[in-house]
This record gives structure tokens, C-alpha cells and sequence, in this order.
């Protein structure tokens, strides 16, 4: 079967124009099941299906068909109106009333013909309910055009190919990936045309079972996130065509992924320089040890002077983020800690520190400092 434009919708289904609702959708059912591209692979199959459909919806709402009717001049047969018929009904009383005469009186009495008073004749009455209804027929008929012109623009618009969502979400990185890079599973929620109906929301004459009458599906998918090294807080990482659908040929859309760094660390970072918290013991600050410190690429070895203050800073240059041919620092502050866990003897070792320090470390402390 191959669709002619000039064929009415009627023509198309194959139906009387006076069919009723369980006949069109009985047709329209029966060429859907035939037409359907899951079961008619021909390069055609997919436009028949389409146009079924969309005659199948105009026909099955009573207002859509009645305006399709009025358009293409299709007309029921429909009993007189109550108008006409009592326009008919003056024109026979006026007729009777024209041809009966009035009978002589015997008496020589003088007769006083008085005058019925003026009416519309019955003629002048349908000439003013035809232009009325004329009139209103002009109004309703440029109403429709109108309305008809914005659906037809609408359609045109629906049909151009457009292109699918672009989607967003945010993944929490580490300092460790920053420094070295490394690869996420992300799971996206995503949308796409519905396989079963291809969008027309409706399968052979029913709300379409697969998209529950949408005309398209979610799903989960599992995409690959590369992130590379030195990406910044709060960079946009973008995956070209992972999002939702495009419709009508049209390109998927793109899934923007917000990069989050762990705040809650020791190491920060601020443009290529690397911050990094460490901890030493009171003896390391005090005898001034070498200290290992452990780094993204290795260990980094770092000599402590004598009496080294906690909150002391010490940079080690070349040792950031690269980026560009451009190589950062790498900033370590220390704070001394101890050990909540004492021995004995590191307590007595304290207390003999105790005795033998002269130094009052809050001499220059007070209100005026």
C-alpha cells in the first residue's frame, strides 16, 4: 500500500466517512500490525506507519474529525432545522391566509376594514438568519485557518531535528587523583525515544505498554569519566554525546561533569603549588631530623633545622602540578604533635626536660601584645 496525497483519511484507513469509533480504530489497527517496522522491514514501512498514525489521531478525537470534515467538504446527511421548518410553517399560514375571502354581511351596516399589523414577511426573516449564519461561517472558518496555521507551524517546528539534553552531575575526587590522574565509572539517568512507538506515543491504537503513552524511556547507563592530572576544583569535565537523545535525527546531547576535590585533608591545592600538612615529634623539631615525607610520586626527603617551630613552612621547588610545561612548588607545613600514649620513661625524660628548661615560651604574651 502506498499513501497518495491526494487520498482523504477515510481513503487512507479504509473506512466509510460515516464509520464510528470502533470501526476506525479496528482499520487503523489492522495497518498498524502491517505496517509496523518491527514486522515490515521495507525502507517505506516506518513514513506508512507515522502517517497511519497521525490519521488514526485526527479521526479518533470528534473535534479533530469534525474540523477535517468541514475542510475537506465531507457531509452528513442531518434532519431540518427547528429554523427552517418554522420558517416554512409562517410561509403555509401566510399563503392561507392570502387566498381565504371575507364573506358579505347582510346587514347595510358600513364595514371598517382595519389594517393587520406590519410583520417581517417570512422571506425578509430567513434573508437575515442566512446572513447571520453566513457571517458567523466567515467567523468560524478564519478562526480554524488560523488555529489550523499555528498547528501546522508547530508540526513543522516538532519535526526539525533537535538536539538531546545536555545532563550534569558533580564527582568528589581525591588529592591523589589530582596529582596522577585516574578513571571513574559514573552511572547517568538519561532519556531516548521509545523503541515501540518511535515517539508517536500510541501502539496499534492504545497507549503505547513500553512508554506508558510518553514517547520515551529512562535509563541508567554506566559511562567512563577520564580525569586527567592537575584538574582544578570545581572544573567542568564534558563527555560529547552521552546525553539524553536528539529527536528527529538530531544529536545527542552532552553529560557536564562538575569536579569536586576532598576538603577534609592534608594536602590543598591553589593553582599549580601543592599544600601539604605534616606532622613531626617534639624531638624531630628540636634536634632538627631529616624526615620522609610521602609524596604522589615517590618519597620526598626534607631536613628539619634545629628547633623548628611548629607552623613553620618550607618550600620545595619543581615538585607541584605540571601543566603546560609549567611545574609548581610544593609547600609543606609542619606541626608538632605528640603522642597521647606516653611510657613511664618518656614521661620521666619530660620532667627532667622540665627541670632543666629555663625558657618561658609566653613571655611575650598578654592582652597589650
Amino acid at each position: 500500500m502506498v499513501f497518495n496525497s491526494v487520498k482523504n483519511y477515510y481513503e487512507i484507513l479504509e473506512v466509510d466517512t460515516d464509520a464510528d469509533i470502533t470501526q476506525i480504530k479496528s482499520a487503523y489497527r489492522k495497518l498498524a500490525r502491517k505496517y509496523h517496522p518491527d514486522v515490515n522491514k521495507s525502507p517505506e514501512a516506518i513514513e506508512m506507519f507515522k502517517e497511519i498514525t497521525n490519521v488514526y489521531e485526527t479521526l479518533c478525537n470528534d473535534e479533530e474529525r469534525k474540523k477535517y470534515d468541514i475542510v475537506n467538504g465531507i457531509f452528513k446527511k442531518s434532519p431540518k432545522t427547528e429554523n427552517s421548518t418554522k420558517a416554512e410553517n409562517i410561509k403555509e399560514q401566510a399563503k392561507q391566509t392570502t387566498q381565504s375571502e371575507p364573506k358579505e354581511e347582510n346587514n347595510k351596516t358600513e364595514e371598517v376594514k382595519q389594517e393587520p399589523p406590519k410583520q417581517d414577511s417570512p422571506k425578509s426573516e430567513q434573508k437575515t438568519h442566512s446572513k447571520s449564519q453566513k457571517q458567523n461561517s466567515i467567523f468560524k472558518t478564519i478562526k480554524y485557518w488560523s488555529a489550523k496555521f499555528r498547528k501546522s507551524q508547530k508540526e513543522k517546528e516538532s519535526k526539525k531535528p533537535q538536539k538531546g539534553e545536555n545532563l550534569t552531575t558533580e564527582v568528589v575526587i581525591t588529592p591523589d587523583e589530582v596529582m596522577t590522574g585516574s578513571k571513574r565509572i559514573i552511572n547517568i539517568r538519561t532519556t531516548k525515544t521509545c523503541p515501540k512507538c518511535f515517539g508517536h506515543k500510541f501502539a496499534n491504537g492504545d497507549k503505547c505498554a513500553n512508554c506508558g503513552g510518553k514517547g520515551t524511556i529512562t535509563e541508567t547507563k554506566k559511562i567512563t569519566l577520564t580525569i586527567p592530572k592537575g584538574v582544578k576544583d570545581g572544573a567542568k569535565l564534558r563527555l560529547k554525546g552521552e546525553g539524553a537523545s536528539g529527536k528527529n535525527g538530531g544529536a545527542n546531547g552532552d553529560v557536564y561533569v562538575k569536579i569536586r576535590i576532598e576538603t577534609k585533608t592534608q594536602v590543598h591545592f591553589d593553582k599549580l603549588n601543592i599544600y601539604y600538612n605534616v606532622p613531626i615529634t617534639p624531638f624531630e623539631a628540636a634536634l632538627g631530623e631529616e624526615i620522609s615525607i610521602p609524596a604522589f610520586d615517590g618519597t620526598i626527603k626534607l631536613k628539619l633545622p634545629k628547633n623548628t617551630c611548629s607552623g613553620q613552612k618550607f618550600r620545595i621547588a619543581k615538585q607541584g602540578l605540571k601543566k603546560n610545561g609549567k611545574v609548581g612548588d610544593l609547600i609543606i607545613t609542619v606541626s608538632i604533635e605528640f603522642s597521647h600514649n606516653l611510657s613511664d620513661d618518656e614521661i620521666k625524660l619530660y620532667e627532667q626536660l622540665k627541670n632543666l628548661s629555663s625558657d618561658n615560651v609566653r613571655k611575650n604574651f598578654g592582652y597589650g601584645s
